[in-house]
Order: C-alpha cells, then structure tokens, then sequence
C-alpha cells in the first residue's frame, strides 16, 4: 500500500523510481530511474501525497531527487512537482530545500540540475554521489 499513515512510499522498478515522503522529517526522496510507461498513472498518487503533505508541512522540507536516468515525460511531472512545493515555500509555510544528487561522471544530470534550478525559486544544492 502506497501511503504508510502520513507518509508515503512507492517502490521502485527497473522504470520507475522509489518515492518515500516522510512528513515528520520533512523529507522527499526520489531514487532510482524514472521512464515510466504512463508517467500521468505513476506521478498522480505522488502528487497526491504531495498536496496532502502540503496542507500541514513540516517546518523545514528538504526534497533529494537522486536519479540515474528520466525520460522527457518525468523531467515535466518531476517540474510541475517541484512547482507545487514551491507555492508551499512562497507561501511560507516551510522552507525547502531541493538536493539534486548526480554522479560526477553524469554530465547530463549535473545539467538537468542546474537546469530546474534555474526553474524554480528555492535553493537546489547540487550534489555529487560516490561513484
């Protein structure tokens, strides 16, 4: 079962990533790869759990998103994802954090990090993984 009380958990497949929300802590992990067959059916009940996570956040929420590879569809859910968050931030209701976690080696995540931090109004910390 997806939700676990308040949190929230989806594991991962060799196309879709693992999700786990915490709200106690505050913490948002993506892991994994995202190429997901019918990325709408995949994300919905993450974005569900997001809005309810964004009714009564913790005080501080930090989001790490360490993938090793998303399709063209993720990058759109994972932004509009980011975007709900971020109302949340602007709202003042939690301060957030977006960890962007990518191998050294991985060119095109490092850009893909630097590219939704230049999308959103929040701090993206980009973060290199051991090998």
């Amino acid at each position: 079962m997806p939700g676990d009380g308040n949190g929230f958990r989806l594991e991962g497949t060799q196309k879709t990533p693992t999700v786990h929300l915490d709200p106690t802590q505050g913490l948002l992990t993506i892991s994994g790869s995202s190429i997901p067959e019918n990325a709408d059916r995949f994300y919905t009940p993450v974005f569900d759990a997001v809005e309810r996570y964004c009714a009564q956040p913790a005080s501080r929420t930090t989001v790490v998103i360490s993938l090793n590879y998303f399709n063209t569809s993720s990058a759109k859910y994972l932004l509009d994802l980011l975007k709900r968050l971020e109302d949340m931030h602007a709202a003042g209701t939690s301060k957030l954090l977006l960890e962007w976690h990518h191998s050294p080696r991985d060119l095109d995540m490092a850009e893909a990090g630097r590219d939704y931090r230049a999308l959103l109004e929040f701090p993206v910390k980009l973060v290199e993984k051991g090998l």
